[in-house]
Order: C-alpha cells, then structure tokens, then sequence
C-alpha cells in the first residue's frame, strides 16, 4: 500500500475542508438586519406560510436577543407555530416567555394565545360524532385552556382580552359538564348503571349551573331506578323537582332525552 508523504497531508487537508465548506447552503438572511428580518417574518405569516415565518421569527430571536423585538418575534413565533398546527411546540415558546419575561406588558396575551392553543371550538357538539369510546376522550386540552383563560382574567380583568376569554370560559365549562353528561348516557343505555351514576354526578358536583346538570339528574334517577336502589332515587326526584319544577322528575323516569347535539 502506497504511503502519501506526510508534506503534503495538511494540503490535502486544507482541500478537503474547503470542498466541505463549499458544499454548505448559505444562509441567505445572513446579512438582513433585525427589521428586514421582521418584516419578511410578518409578510410571511399575513400570506398564511406560517411554516415559512417560523424560522424567520427565530433568527429574528437570536439576532435581536435583549431587545423588545426579541420579545415579540416569540409571541409571532408561538402564534405562527400555533397556525401551522405545531401546538406542542406553540406551548413551548408560550411557556418559555412567561418564565423570561414574567412582567412584560405582553403577559396577558400570551396566556390568551395559551388558552386558544388548547380551545377546540368544535368541542360542544362535532366531537361527539366519531365512533370512538366516548368514555376513552381526553379532556385535558379544554382544561388546561380554561386555566389559561382563567389565570388571564384573574390577573388582567381589563385587559383587551379578559372578555373573549370569559365567552371561551363558559363554552368550555359547558361543553365539559355536556361531555359527562354524555359519557354518562353512553354507560346508561349499555346497562352499566354504576359507572352512569359516576359520571353524572361529576357533572352535578363539578359543573353547577350549566344546562347539562338537568340532563345528569335524569340519568341519575333513571339509573338508581334500574339498580332498585329506591330511596336514593327519590331523594334525587325531590332534588330535579325543587330545582327545575314539579313534572321534572315523572320526566326524567318516562321520557327518553333527545341528543342534545341533534339538530333534527
């Protein structure tokens, strides 16, 4: 095996990393400063590439690091990742400006932008349409949405968004307190009595005042009734009966409560 001489080692060196180094893509936003960096991020997203807008607000981070612009190219980024259906990553960088920059003036919305990451608006009536084991459905989404909503409007009652995070709220709490309810009927109409009765008195204790806890107090009373457990049965018909009016109860035990998804 012939040996190279070792002179000409750093030669072939030096012509092995310049082939390297030639072969590297070159960054083309290299030499844009942090305002045209911006600007092209935000022409980016208004064009709907969000895809394309990320990297370019987390150049923008880098480059602009310690200043208000830095700030902002997270709170883009997060909503740029947040539009692109990156919600994990959208979380990340939420999670990490609340923790760098916890008095910024921004605060607010970026615990608005948490709690949309996680709102499902379909969630009150679509998402009961799949044929999936409604009792497999995981809920932490829409709470940990309420918490962010919540935390909002608890440290900010008169920010801009304290109110649409009150209307979101509420559908959240409704939407939960039905999906019980739901979940509950699902163990109803399959015969298994015990596991109805706990569902419907999650919705009762967790979800006080919503439309959906008339539906647990049927469900309720319908399933003491097929287990035979008499008197529990009747305390319930005395409660649905002080609460929603004289009739309520003989309705809960006769009647068969329509969806309440259904529109026909």
């Amino acid at each position: 095996m012939q040996r190279i001489p070792l002179s000409i080692v750093p030669a072939v060196l030096i012509a092995g990393a310049l082939t390297a180094c030639s072969s590297t893509p070159q960054d083309p936003t290299a030499k844009w400063t942090p305002d045209r960096l911006y600007t092209e991020a935000r022409d980016e997203a208004s064009a709907g590439a969000f895809d394309k807008a990320v990297p370019l607000f987390e150049k923008l981070e880098g480059r602009a690091a310690g200043t208000p612009l830095a700030q902002q190219a997270q709170l883009e980024k997060a909503y740029a990742q947040y539009k692109s259906g990156e919600k994990i990553q959208a979380m990340a960088t939420l999670d990490r400006f609340l923790k760098l920059h916890p008095a910024s003036p921004a605060t607010d919305y970026a615990l608005y932008l948490k709690g949309l990451v996680n709102f499902n608006d379909n969630l009150g009536m679509f998402a009961w349409l799949s044929r999936q084991d409604l009792s497999e459905r995981d809920q932490k989404a829409a709470k940990d949405s309420f918490e962010s909503f919540r935390e909002l409007v608890t440290r900010f009652p008169e920010s801009r968004y304290a109110e649409d995070s009150r209307l979101r709220m509420q559908y959240i709490i409704n939407s939960l307190a039905q999906y019980e309810v739901h979940v509950a009927r699902y163990y109803y109409d399959r015969g298994a009595y015990v596991a109805a009765i706990s569902r419907a008195q999650t919705a009762i204790k967790d979800y006080k005042g919503v439309p959906a806890v008339r539906d647990a107090m049927q469900i309720l009373i319908k399933s003491y009734d097929a287990l035979g457990m008499t008197e529990l049965r009747d305390d319930a018909q005395r409660v649905m009966s002080a609460s929603y009016g004289d009739g309520a109860d003989q309705e809960a035990l006769t009647s068969k409560q329509k969806s309440w998804w259904k529109l026909w």
